[in-house]
C-alpha cells in the first residue's frame, strides 16, 4: 500500500471512528464487579488483534509485570485486575478499553513490537542493561522525600492533626521529568530492532527532550513533532531538543494533532522508523509498555516507604493526563487495596466551563489514536479540544489501564482548576523550595481537599512530583502579574 493510502487511513482512525464510537457513559458497559463487562455491549465493529507474543523460557528474567503482590486469599477486585492484566498481555485489553484499532498496514508492525516487547521482557542482558541506564544516565533512584514543611502547613489548617506528606521526587530525574524513564527503554529496544529513525509527539515537552537525549546517547535520528500552540507556551523545551540534536516539526493544533502527524509520519517509514510513544494511549503495546517501563516509580515508592516507616503509603496521589506518570506509581500498589489511588485531572477553567481536560470525570468511552477509553467528544461523537493550564495534561483521551480502573472502583479520580495547580505550584516553591511541574502541582493541589480527610497523625500521602517547573516560569509569572 502506499504512503499517501497509509496516510488515509491513519486520519480515518483520527477522526471518522470517533464518530460511531461514542458510549453515553460507562455504565452502558454493564459492568459486574463479579462477572466483568457484558460481552452483548461491545460496539458494532471488533478491534484489530494481533497474534500472541512470543512466550521466553521460564528460566528467564521474570520482569516485574509477572510478580503478583497479593493478599493470601483473593478478593473480587485483585482477582479481576488478574484477568485483565493476563488478557492484556497479548490483546492490550483492560476490560472494555485498549485493543488495536488501526488500519491492516500498521498490524504487522505492532505485532512484532509486541513480541519484541514481551521478549526484553524476559532477556536478562537487556534488564541489565537498561539498570545501568537508569542508574548512570537517568539518576535513578529518585528521593522519596519527607516534604515536613508542607505538611505542617496542612496540619495546621486541621488544628494539629494530619498526614505526613512525601514527594516522589521525579523531577529529579535527567531532562526534569518521569518521561525519561520509558524513552531510553523504547530507544534501546528500537535499536535492537535495528531501527534508526525515531519520531515522538510531545505537549509540554518533556517527552520530547526526553526522547531527544536518549537518541543522541544511542545515535539514532530524532524528529518530534509539536503543536504550534504549545510551542508558543514552552520555548524553553523546543530550544533544548534541538539542542539535543532533534529535528522539531510544527504542527498546527496541540498535542492531539501533534500525535496524529507523528503516527502519518511513521507509518510511512515502518522499516527504519519507531514511533516512541510517551503516553499510556494508543493501541497495544504502546500503552503497555509505557506502563512497564514507568512502573519503576512504584517500585522504588514502595521499597522507600518500607525503609522510612516501614509500611506502605495509606494514598497515593498523581496528576493525570493520559496517565504515563498515574500509572507508573499506582501500578505497584494496584493489588494493595488498602492503599488509596487518587488520580487528579485538570479541570482548568472549571468543569462546567466546559474548557478542561478531566477525561474521566467528563468523558465517554470510544475510541481514538488507536484504542477505547474515555474520551472527551461532542453529542456527534467529535473530540473536544482539551484546556488546561499545564500543558502535559491537554489530551482528550486517557490509558485504556485507569479507564478500567475507574470502572471497577478501584482508583479515585478528581480534579482540580488552573487556579489551585497555580496556588499549589506557590505553596510548594514557599514551603519546600520546590517548583513542580504545573502538571505534578496538579497532584499537590489536592492535597487542599485530601488532607482534611485524613486528619489522624500518622497517615503518610505520597504525591508523584512527576516533572519539575522551570519550563512553566514565565506562565506562573504571568498568572502572579494578574493576581
Amino acid at each position: 500500500m502506499s504512503c499517501a493510502k497509509n496516510f488515509h487511513s491513519v486520519s480515518v482512525i483520527h477522526s471518522t471512528l470517533p464518530q460511531f464510537s461514542k458510549q453515553k457513559s460507562s455504565s452502558n458497559l454493564n459492568f459486574n464487579p463479579k462477572l466483568g463487562y457484558n460481552k452483548s455491549s461491545a460496539l458494532s465493529y471488533s478491534a484489530i488483534t494481533v497474534d500472541p507474543v512470543v512466550t521466553a523460557p521460564n528460566d528467564k528474567y521474570i520482569s516485574s509485570r509477572s510478580i503478583n503482590i497479593e493478599p493470601t486469599v483473593k478478593s473480587d477486585m485483585v482477582a479481576l485486575i488478574d484477568q485483565a492484566e493476563e488478557k492484556s498481555a497479548t490483546t492490550g485489553k483492560f476490560g472494555a478499553f485498549g485493543g488495536v484499532f488501526v488500519p491492516e498496514t500498521l498490524v504487522s508492525s505492532l505485532s512484532k513490537l509486541a513480541a519484541e516487547f514481551n521478549l526484553i521482557l524476559h532477556d536478562r542482558d537487556f534488564q541489565g542493561e537498561l539498570q545501568v541506564a537508569l542508574r548512570d544516565y537517568v539518576g535513578r533512584e529518585t528521593p522519596l522525600y519527607y516534604a515536613k514543611r508542607l505538611s505542617d502547613y496542612y496540619k495546621g489548617k486541621g488544628n494539629g492533626q494530619g498526614p505526613e506528606i512525601y514527594l516522589k521526587r521525579e523531577d529529579l530525574n535527567h531532562g526534569g521529568a518521569h518521561k525519561i524513564n520509558n524513552a531510553i527503554a523504547q530507544a534501546m529496544i528500537a535499536q535492537r530492532m535495528g531501527r534508526t529513525s525515531i519520531v515522538a509527539a510531545t505537549g509540554a515537552g518533556q517527552h520530547g527532550v526526553a526522547t531527544a537525549a536518549a537518541c543522541a546517547k544511542l545515535g539514532l535520528e530524532c524528529t518530534v513533532f509539536v503543536g504550534n500552540v504549545d510551542m508558543a507556551r514552552q520555548p524553553h523545551n523546543v530550544l533544548l531538543m534541538k539542542h539535543l540534536g532533534a529535528e522539531v516539526k510544527s504542527v498546527k493544533g496541540m498535542f492531539k494533532d501533534a500525535t496524529s502527524e507523528a503516527i502519518r509520519n511513521w507509518v510511512c517509514d515502518l522499516d527504519r522508523g519507531y514511533l516512541l510513544a510517551g503516553a499510556a494511549v494508543g493501541p497495544h503495546p504502546l500503552p503497555s509498555m509505557v506502563r512497564e517501563f514507568q512502573a519503576v516509580i512504584g517500585k522504588e515508592t514502595r521499597r522507600q516507604a518500607m525503609e522510612k516507616w516501614g509500611g506502605k503509603p495509606d494514598a497515593v496521589v498523581a496528576c493525570v493526563g493520559s496517565g504515563s506518570n498515574a500509572l507508573g506509581i499506582f501500578h505497584e500498589f494496584v493489588r494493595d487495596e488498602d492503599v488509596r489511588l487518587i488520580g487528579v485531572e485538570a479541570a482548568g477553567s472549571g468543569i462546567e466551563s466546559g474548557r478542561h481536560s478531566a477525561t474521566l470525570a467528563k468523558g465517554d468511552v470510544g475510541v481514538y489514536h488507536g484504542a477505547m477509553s474515555y474520551l472527551l467528544q461532542d453529542d456527534q461523537g467529535q473530540i473536544i479540544a482539551p484546556h488546561s493550564v499545564g500543558v502535559g495534561l491537554e489530551y482528550p483521551a486517557v490509558s485504556p489501564e485507569l479507564s478500567f480502573l475507574k470502572d471497577i472502583g478501584r482508583a479515585e479520580f478528581h480534579s482540580v482548576t488552573d487556579e489551585e495547580a497555580l496556588d499549589a505550584y506557590a505553596l510548594l516553591c514557599k514551603t519546600e523550595g520546590i517548583f513542580p511541574a504545573l502538571e505534578a502541582a496538579h497532584a499537590v493541589a489536592y492535597l487542599e481537599k485530601l488532607c482534611p480527610t485524613l486528619a489522624v497523625d500518622g497517615a503518610k500521602v505520597v504525591v508523584n512530583c512527576s516533572g519539575r517547573g522551570d519550563k512553566d516560569a514565565g506562565a506562573v509569572m504571568e498568572y502572579l502579574m494578574k493576581k
